[in-house]
């Protein structure tokens, strides 16, 4: 009894490694990412990767909550972030791509694109939106647009922002 149920774990624990091991060679011969083996009827297409200027951005409207910012860098990589800088909310959207970066047009914090957080010796994450692209065509998660981050609001600044004392 105990050799059946180590031989079921090994075969079980080799079928596992087999399958990951195959999609992942797989994905990197052929140059595409997992993401892009997933079902395209749950992605918005939202331009071609030409519409957003190298080493900037363009900005998503979303039916709630804040706008989304779509980079690209110089290598034409693209990534998307919820268009608020962690620190003082500052569109991301107006900031300077270089790299895999974003620096803040406020206070020059910089975001890493890839997961949306600060970079050291700053703390904060915004968040993060996950990008297909297929065939020069930039998609997102039209769950994730629907849903993800949609109670963030960009921080009132000045006097507004003061509460009466009672």
């Amino acid at each position: 009894m105990q050799n059946d149920l180590e031989l079921l774990f090994f075969l079980n624990s080799f079928f596992v490694f087999f399958c990951v091991f195959c999609v992942t060679f797989a994905s990197s011969a052929s140059g595409i990412e997992f993401s892009l083996l997933k079902n395209m009827n749950n992605w918005k297409k939202i331009c071609l990767v030409t519409d957003i200027p190298v080493l900037g951005s363009r900005r998503v409207t979303r039916d709630q909550g804040m706008d989304v910012a779509v980079f690209r860098n110089s290598e034409d990589q693209v990534f998307a972030l919820l268009d608020r800088c962690p620190h003082k909310g500052g569109p991301l959207s107006q900031g300077i791509v270089h790299g895999t970066s974003v620096a803040c047009p406020l206070h020059n914090w910089n975001i890493g694109l890839a997961d949306g957080c600060a970079k050291a010796p700053d703390e904060g994450c915004t968040p993060k939106f996950a990008v297909q692209i297929k065939d020069g065509e930039v998609y997102l998660d039209t769950a994730e647009l629907a849903s993800h981050a949609i109670d963030e609001t960009r921080p009132i600044a000045g006097p507004a922002r003061r509460t009466a004392l009672v």
